[in-house]
C-alpha cells in the first residue's frame, strides 16, 4: 500500500510545485512590469498591483498546502517530538483530525459559501469575479486535507510494517 501512497503523493506534489512555479513566474512579470512602467515610462500599470495581490494569494495558500505535504508546519512537528515514542503515532492521529476538521471548516465549506457570495463582485483593475481569487481556499482545503490523509496512512503503514518485521 506504501507505494501506491507514495506515487499519488508525488504525483500531487508535482502539480502543486508547477502551479507554484507559473506564480512565481507571475510575481516576477507583473512586479518587473509595474516597477519598469512606474520609474522608466513615468505611466504605473494599472491592473499589475492587484495581478500580483492575488497571485500571492494563491501562492501563500498553495505552499501551505505542500507544506502540509511535507510535514513542515512547526507546531506539529514541535508537538510530535515532545511526545513519548509510544504516543507519537496517536497524537499525531489527534492533530491530524484536528486539522481535518478546521480545514474542512473554514477553508472548504466556508470557501464554498465565500465564493458564491462574490460571484457578482468584481476587482477594480483586472474586472473579474472575486470568486476566482477565493477559489484557492477549497482547493488549498482539499489539498490539504488529501495530504493530511497520505500523511497519516504513511504513518500507520509504515509502523505496521516495522511491527511486522520486528
Amino acid at each position: 500500500m506504501y507505494p501506491i501512497i507514495h506515487k499519488i503523493k508525488q504525483g500531487i506534489d508535482q502539480v502543486v510545485l508547477a502551479v507554484c512555479s507559473l506564480a512565481i513566474l507571475t510575481l516576477v512579470v507583473t512586479v518587473t512590469w509595474q516597477v519598469f512602467s512606474r520609474y522608466v515610462l513615468n505611466d504605473p500599470s494599472s491592473f499589475t498591483d492587484e495581478l500580483a495581490r492575488y497571485t500571492m494569494i494563491w501562492f501563500g495558500l498553495l505552499g501551505a498546502s505542500y507544506l502540509f505535504g511535507k510535514n513542515g508546519h512547526l507546531a506539529i512537528t514541535l508537538f510530535i517530538s515532545a511526545v513519548s515514542e509510544p504516543l507519537k503515532k496517536w497524537a499525531y492521529l489527534m492533530i491530524n483530525i484536528v486539522s481535518l476538521l478546521f480545514i474542512n471548516l473554514a477553508m472548504i465549506k466556508g470557501g464554498i459559501q465565500l465564493i458564491g457570495r462574490t460571484m457578482q463582485q468584481f476587482s477594480p483593475a483586472l474586472q473579474m469575479p472575486m470568486a476566482y481569487v477565493y477559489l484557492i481556499l477549497p482547493i488549498a482545503g482539499v489539498l490539504m486535507s488529501v495530504y493530511i490523509i497520505i500523511n497519516t496512512l504513511e504513518v500507520f503503514s509504515m509502523n505496521a510494517v516495522k511491527e511486522q518485521s520486528e
